[in-house]
Order: C-alpha cells, then sequence, then structure tokens
C-alpha cells in the first residue's frame, strides 16, 4: 500500500484512508512557545565543582547462578556532593544501577526484591518481552507490608498482577546487539521514582558485533546523562504531587528539569582517555530534558549505533540531539588530539550550568589501536513500508480539563486500548503532535518512515523504539509486532506528560 504523509501545512489533512483526523474528534493542536518542554527546578544548595569527580563506570551485575540475577531495590546514600549524602531510590545500592550483560537469544531471569517504602514496576526498556515481564505499569512489586495502592483521583483502576517482596522478570532476549536500560514504569509515579534513582543499563551483545572490530573493554564505557535538582540539605527535589491528581503541580506538568547535570550518577564529571578510539552508549535517562552534544574543540561523533542496535554503516554526525530515553552508540577518536588537551562535551541546548555534561582529558602519546569503524556495521533487514496492512493515527496533545495530556483525544484509559495490532503484520503508525513529546512503543523497535511529508531526520536511522517530535510535527513509522500476544503500552516519555495520562494500551493478537 502506498504511504501517505501529513504535512505541517496538512497537519488535520486525510488519512491513508481518506478520513479526516477531524473526524475522529480531535482539534489543532495548540503549538509550544519554544521547542524545550519543561521547568527548572533550582537546586537550593551551592552546585557542586565541575570536573573534578572522575566518571564511575556502572559495575556490571554477576549473576547468583548462570543465566539468573537477583537486584535489591532499596534506600542508599549516594556521594554527588563533597560535603552531604543524597539519599536516594536504587537498584543494588547504586546510581545508575547495576549494568546487566547478556547474549542475544539467551533467556535470563532477572528477580527484584522492593525494599524501597512504595511499589514499583520494572521495564526493560527497548527489550523484546513477553507482556507479563514488560513493566506493565500496573503490575506492581509491593514491599513487605503494604497492600495494594488506591487508584489515584480522576485515573481509571488499573490492571495488572500484584507480587510482594520479589518478582521474577524473564527476558528471553531474542533480538539484535544494543544498548537497552531498566528503569521504575510505575503508573502515575514514574517521573519521581526515575528522578530518585531507579534507573540501569542492559547490554545485551551478538555473532554480528562480536565480529567487528569495534573499541573493547575499558574503551566500551556507558554514558547516563540527567538532571536533577538538589534541596539544601543534597536532597533530591522534586514536585510535590497534588491529591487532587495524579502528576506533579502545575507548574511542572510540561516535565521537570534539573540544574545539576550528571553522568553515570557523578556531577561533570572528568575521564582520562588515551589517544585512541573509544565507543561510547550515550542514553538520555533524564525525565524532560533534551540535549544537543558537541565536543570543544570540534571533532565529530561517527554514530555506529542507535535505540535498536548497529546501523547499516556508521554516520558522521557534527553533533548528537537525545530526547528523553534515546540512545546513541558513539565513535570518538581522540588519536587527533595532542597530550594534554581537554575534550569538553557540552548542550548547546542547554544555560548556565546545564550548559556542560563533562570533560575528556586526552593523557599519554598515541597507542596500538586495532579497533576500527568497518564501512559496514550490520545487514539486518529492514521492514518495506509497501507491504504494511493497515495505517494508524494517533494525536498527542494537551487540552482543557484536570488531566489534560492525551492521545486521540483521551488520557490513559486502559479499558480502551487504542490498537489491536496482529502479530507478524507490517503497520504503519502516524503519531502527530502539538507540542514536543518523545514517542516510545514497548515491544518491538521501528523504522522512520517520514517526516512532515519528506524522508527521515538526521537521528531517525535504523532501528528505534523512541521518536523524538518536534511541535506541530507529524512522523511515519514502520513497525511489525512479533512472538508475543497481550498488553503492552506506548507512550510519551517526557516523565511528567506520561504520569500525566500521555499514555495508551494497544493489544497484539
Amino acid at each position: 500500500m502506498a504511504v501517505v504523509v501529513i504535512s505541517r501545512r496538512r497537519l488535520l489533512g486525510l488519512t491513508a484512508g481518506g478520513i479526516a483526523v477531524a473526524a475522529a474528534g480531535l482539534t489543532l493542536p495548540r503549538l509550544a512557545a519554544n521547542g524545550e518542554p519543561g521547568a527548572l527546578l533550582r537546586t537550593a544548595r551551592p552546585l557542586p565543582p565541575a570536573y573534578r569527580v572522575p566518571l564511575p563506570v556502572p559495575p556490571v551485575l554477576a549473576p547468583v547462578r548462570p543465566d539468573h540475577y537477583e537486584i535489591t531495590q532499596h534506600v542508599a546514600d549516594l556521594a554527588i556532593f563533597p560535603d552531604v549524602r543524597t539519599p536516594a531510590w536504587t537498584y543494588g545500592g547504586t546510581f545508575p544501577g547495576p549494568t546487566i550483560v547478556s547474549a542475544a537469544g539467551r533467556r535470563i531471569v532477572v528477580r527484584h526484591t522492593n525494599r524501597l517504602p512504595e511499589p514499583v514496576v520494572v521495564h526493560l526498556h527497548g527489550g523484546h518481552t513477553p507482556h507479563d515481564s514488560d513493566g506493565y505499569p500496573g503490575d506492581l512489586l509491593l514491599p513487605p507490608g503494604v497492600g495494594p495502592m488506591p487508584s489515584m483521583p480522576g485515573m481509571p483502576a488499573m490492571p495488572g498482577t500484584i507480587a510482594t517482596g520479589t518478582r521474577d522478570y524473564t527476558y528471553p532476549l531474542d533480538q539484535r546487539a544494543a544498548t537497552l536500560w531498566y528503569h521504575d514504569h510505575r503508573m502515575g509515579f514514574t517521573g519521581p521514582n526515575v528522578w530518585r534513582g531507579l534507573a540501569g543499563f542492559h547490554l545485551v551483545h551478538d555473532d554480528e558485533e562480536a565480529a567487528l572490530p569495534l573499541p573493547q573493554g575499558e574503551r566500551d564505557i556507558p554514558l547516563m546523562i540527567t538532571d536533577r535538582a538538589f534541596d539544601a540539605e543534597g536532597r533530591f527535589r522534586y514536585p510535590a504531587v497534588d491529591p487532587e491528581m495524579p502528576g506533579v503541580t502545575a507548574a511542572y506538568q510540561n516535565g521537570v528539569l534539573g540544574d545539576v547535570i550528571l553522568v553515570n550518577g557523578a556531577p561533570w564529571p572528568v575521564l582520562d582517555v588515551r589517544r585512541a578510539k573509544y565507543r561510547f552508549r550515550v542514553l538520555n535517562a533524564s525525565n524532560a530534558r533534551r540535549y544537543r552534544l558537541l565536543l570543544a574543540p570540534g571533532a565529530p561523533f561517527t554514530q555506529i549505533g542507535g535505540d535498536g542496535g548497529l546501523l547499516p554503516a556508521p554516520i558522521t554526525q557534527p553533533a548528537l540531539e537525545l530526547a528523553p530515553a534515546e540512545r546513541f552508540d558513539v565513535i570518538i577518536d581522540f588519536a587527533a588530539f595532542p597530550p594534554g588537551t581537554q575534550v569538553d562535551l557540552v548542550n548547546t541546548l542547554g544555560a548556565g550550568s546545564t550548559a556542560n555534561i563533562m570533560r575528556f582529558r586526552v593523557t599519554g602519546p598515541p597507542v596500538r589501536d586495532d579497533a576500527r569503524i568497518p564501512a559496514v556495521l550490520s545487514r539486518s533487514a529492514s521492514l518495506n513500508p509497501a507491504t504494511a496492512s493497515v495505517t494508524r493515527d494517533f494525536l498527542f496533545q494537551n487540552s482543557a480539563g484536570p488531566i489534560g495530556w492525551k492521545i486521540n483525544g483521551q488520557p490513559y484509559d486502559p479499558a480502551h486500548p487504542l490498537a489491536y495490532p496482529k502479530l507478524g503484520e507490517t503497520e504503519i503508525w502516524r503519531f502527530v503532535t502539538d507540542l514536543h513529546h518523545p514517542i516510545h512503543l514497548h515491544l518491538d523497535s521501528f523504522q522512520v518512515v517520514a517526516r512532515n511529508g519528506s524522508g527521515p531526520g538526521p537521528y531517525d536511522h535504523g532501528w528505534k523504539d523512541t521518536l523524538d517530535l518536534y511541535p506541530a510535527q507529524s512522523a511515519e513509522i514502520a513497525v511489525r509486532f512479533t512472538d508475543y500476544a497481550g498488553r503492552f503500552v506506548f507512550h510519551c516519555h517526557n516523565l511528567e506528560h506520561e504520569d500525566m495520562a500521555m499514555m495508551a494500551d494497544f493489544v497484539t493478537r
């Protein structure tokens, strides 16, 4: 079938089937005053100094027995500031949590134990996972002695299973090598729970990736970038939950931004690098903040992968733009810099303290570097949009009312899934936005077909699970859900938008 796209000028134009978007009862989106979402929450104490703390690398989690892992979620005090401790909600006592390293196609089980004061849900973001282990927002893991939480005012009752104390998550990992991450996904509380520290990496490797001469070992480094704000005692600041409705107070409903940039949990850290190629798996794990990353002095990034794994071929990127939940797998070659050079990773979408991310210090003479960037990285098959069996339209918009973030005119209601895709069939999903929304699909990655009637954007290459959409923009993706029948969700990954009901169920069958 032919793919019909919606341009900015035809935002309420016809769908591929000839039915006007307006006929679905949708209204013209309101445009944002600027392209960046969120409100700044300032730290109430002197900010920690930049470029003083070495970059931490999250520890790799050892299995308790072959293919079985255990993580206890509990409160731990973190040394983010030099003079005070920050209580955090953690996976295993660290932020980020421990990194899980897995082999594609090898089933693993991760047992989570909840020793936090509230229920949690664990979602493996980017995982091709059965519905009962996907981290559906209603599949709660309660701490011992805590009963099920009542439904929040204005929100429907959540389906889902309840476990107390421990829950086993089974991950078949029938998927490509990719940089995944796991984080909390509790309905209405994802924003505060992730802000408190519930996030970690999960790296999947396969034979195709292993055959490539890419940087390895200590030169293959995950970078989790987040922003946070702190109170006078060094504790995480986050807006209070309004008891009259779900989500955060009105001033922060478009997203919470902090003024301290953390990389792997450290404020503006520094990494000593040799004059060689390094692989960085860059993740934007912020609640709402977007980043446009540059190297100063100027040097390009060589992008080799994205959300869903390796690209077909490397791409030279002068900058990287990351919305919340997006990942970019890049190579930086430090061989061109003389010893003693300080290379800063900066954020041109930030100002003041948020304009800086971290620093690389180039040390020593050139080293033997056998790493190369092959012209061909992956031969993964692509989806053919012409074979799509159906086109579905979804409008992400803000509207009047106590729950303003909606998809197709309705806030989240699990009783009314918005799609029933058939397993194994290619579909076109068309998204239209009013404001800025990073859109995430569970279960399977997708490929971007077009934006505003043109081809994919500069950061749309390869397989993705999160699509960064600008205000008043349309985009089309090709997706094919496979293997697992059941209930899944798609939503905005601005976590405050998600908590304020910008989410919908889809049911595969």
